[in-house]
């Protein structure tokens, strides 16, 4: 079986959110769960959604649904390690947002996951996808001048 391998993109970084390893993400090994990884992912997601002035459950009008989500493991973190989940998203193609996230070791800057999944909006009333509104593609965009902080 071939392994995965993501290639993240550099120049589409919207976010950082910094994270610490809880006791409670600790799996049997004694290392960063999988499971809880992708609760930190959805945490960091969230944040940068917000610092875009969205939301999960209304991105430009429509809730959001992952529809797919791949991690190539690279390294190992543990409680009380201290994470920097960077959160990027290249421009969109199709109906879906395509994000990624690396998360790093804070303290020497390896990598212990990247990540990237697809995000459709969804027409919760016929139960369909739409396409991506251009007012959420000028928002996440890296030109973007969004500042949470003045609304504008």
């Amino acid at each position: 079986m071939s392994r995965v391998r993501l290639a993240f993109p550099e120049d589409a970084i919207l976010h950082r959110h910094s994270l610490s390893v809880r006791i409670t993400d600790m799996n049997y090994g004694r290392h960063l769960g999988h499971d809880a990884l992708v609760s930190l992912l959805h945490e960091a997601r969230t944040q940068m959604l917000v610092s875009r002035g969205l939301r999960e459950w209304d991105i430009g009008g429509y809730p959001s649904v992952v529809a797919d989500l791949a991690i190539q493991y690279q390294g190992e973190a543990a409680w009380p390690d201290m994470l920097v989940v960077e959160t990027a998203i290249p421009p969109v193609e199709g109906k879906s947002l395509c994000v990624y996230h690396r998360v790093l070791r804070e303290h020497d800057q390896r990598p212990v996951a990247t990540a990237r999944l697809n995000l459709v909006l969804v027409d919760a009333d016929v139960g369909k996808s739409v396409a991506v509104p251009e007012s959420v593609q000028a928002a996440l965009s890296p030109a973007s001048s969004y500042h949470p902080e003045s609304g504008a």
